[in-house]
């Protein structure tokens, strides 16, 4: 595939330093704050990261870098957004349909829009707009519901690939019988993913990976979970789908699955429960479905504005992490209204708020721990934490270069602000023009 053609002609190359200040968080969850460094960075992994460079030159000059790229006055760098969960056929679906109840709106809006993927020049427009839109926005690594259709989905994989994205990319499984017509045969959807991978396979590019997706309980029945469980143990793959979101889809799980004891008891007895493993939402888990998913390792992504939007709850993260639960964030459009992981972490706030207003002794997330979820927090609910989620030697440049000084920003600089306080503005009041550059394992998207 051409993407792959691209990815290795670039990382033929490189050696590069970027000079300037950093902001990324630790292991701890602890905000870190460089005012100075030098990032050393070969074929896209980063080598070393220098303090007060000025104070060594010398090691500057022996690296022998191809570029050295020194940031402009009040530019920093923060590491790249994660959004662990968003449909990419539900694009055109932005800001429609929050008249409606989860199930409703599936029926509604989501499932007659998604049937139009079985016209390919639809999906290249889509697809192609949705992965320049969220890197413009921030997103360097995203994990993509796709579509029913295998050779739409295989569109996706193509624009990820050659627009430079890192991206889980995943051929959406429903076998449930439905009066539309929309949902296949147990055997065309193994058939189908099993192709869908090995197309994936065959490129070589190690930025674009399949991640088995199973839609959600309602859309599968038993035996095709356990098979899709099968080849994800096989293949050792990633597994996406949605768990307790909606109350009156948790009953609708309990009614179809009556020997189960919960929703995350149906995903257990499937076999889909494993540490590479993402639900998203997780509004409504009970006390014994923590402890399963714990027991497992398996993270929730938590989707704010999507729960809010469709009024299927809060969700309440601090229980979550007291449970000792891998949380990353999603934007889940088009649950969402936005694909801007800004927006999305600004929805954490808000919800986190909320909470606080009406539980007693609810501390609420402050923008560093939301910063965190976006980034390290979401590269280890992806169980991706040794390759990027941070800037630390031995992980790959996938990194954002932040200004607010430009000239498109709605941010007027009347004062001068700390290097913390420029992070607080950026997350609460920035957009997409405030990032001015975009990396991906050391390449430049944006």
């Amino acid at each position: 595939m051409y993407g792959d053609c691209i990815f290795k002609e670039y990382y033929t190359m490189v050696r590069q330093i970027f000079i300037g200040p950093m902001i990324h968080t630790d292991e701890n969850e602890e905000l870190i704050i460089k005012e100075s460094s030098a990032i050393f960075i070969e074929d896209g992994k980063i080598i070393d990261v220098m303090e007060n460079p000025k104070t060594d030159q010398q090691k500057i000059d022996d690296f022998h870098a191809d570029k050295i790229n020194n940031l402009s006055f009040g530019q920093f760098m923060i590491p790249g957004f994660i959004d662990c969960h968003t449909h990419a056929v539900q694009f055109p679906n932005l800001g429609l349909g929050y008249d409606k109840y989860l199930l409703d709106w599936l029926e509604t809006y989501t499932y007659p829009l998604e049937k139009k993927y079985i016209d390919i020049k639809f999906a290249k427009q889509v697809f192609e707009a949705v992965v320049k839109r969220t890197i413009e926005s921030g997103t360097t690594t995203a994990c993509y519901f796709a579509s029913l259709y295998t050779e739409a989905s295989g569109i996706l994989v193509e624009q990820a690939a050659e627009l430079g994205q890192r991206a889980f990319i995943g051929k959406i499984n429903m076998n449930a019988p439905r009066n539309d017509g929309y949902y296949e045969s147990t055997e065309n959807s193994i058939k189908d993913t099993m192709a869908f991978i090995e197309s994936i396979e065959r490129t070589g590019n190690p930025l674009v990976k399949p991640i088995i997706t199973p839609r959600f309980a309602l859309s599968c029945n038993m035996e095709l979970m356990q098979e899709l469980a099968k080849i994800a143990k096989e293949k050792n793959l990633h597994i996406q789908s949605h768990i307790s979101e909606n109350e009156d889809e948790i009953k609708t799980v309990k009614q179809v699955f009556k020997e189960q004891l919960s929703y995350t008891a149906v995903y257990e007895a499937a076999g889909l429960l494993t540490s590479k493993t993402i639900l998203a939402h997780g509004v409504h888990l009970e006390d014994s479905e923590l402890a399963l998913l714990e027991k497992r390792g398996t993270a929730i992504i938590h989707c704010p504005s999507s729960n809010t939007y469709l009024q299927s709850g809060l969700c309440d993260v601090r229980r979550l992490k007291a449970n000792n639960i891998k949380v990353g964030l999603g934007t889940d459009v088009s649950g969402g209204a936005s694909y801007s992981m800004l927006d999305e972490m600004r929805s954490v706030l808000h919800v986190s708020n909320c909470l606080s207003l009406t539980k007693r002794d609810y501390v609420p997330f402050n923008y560093k721990e939301a910063f965190h979820m976006a980034t390290l927090g979401g590269a280890k609910a992806l169980s991706i934490e040794d390759k990027v989620g941070n800037l630390v030697p031995g992980k790959e440049f996938d990194t954002l270069i932040i200004d607010l000084n430009t000239k498109s920003s709605l941010l007027d600089n009347f004062k001068d602000y700390t290097l913390e306080e420029k992070l607080q503005r950026f997350i609460y009041s920035g957009d997409d023009r405030n990032i001015v550059s975009v990396y991906v394992k050391g390449r430049k998207v944006k």
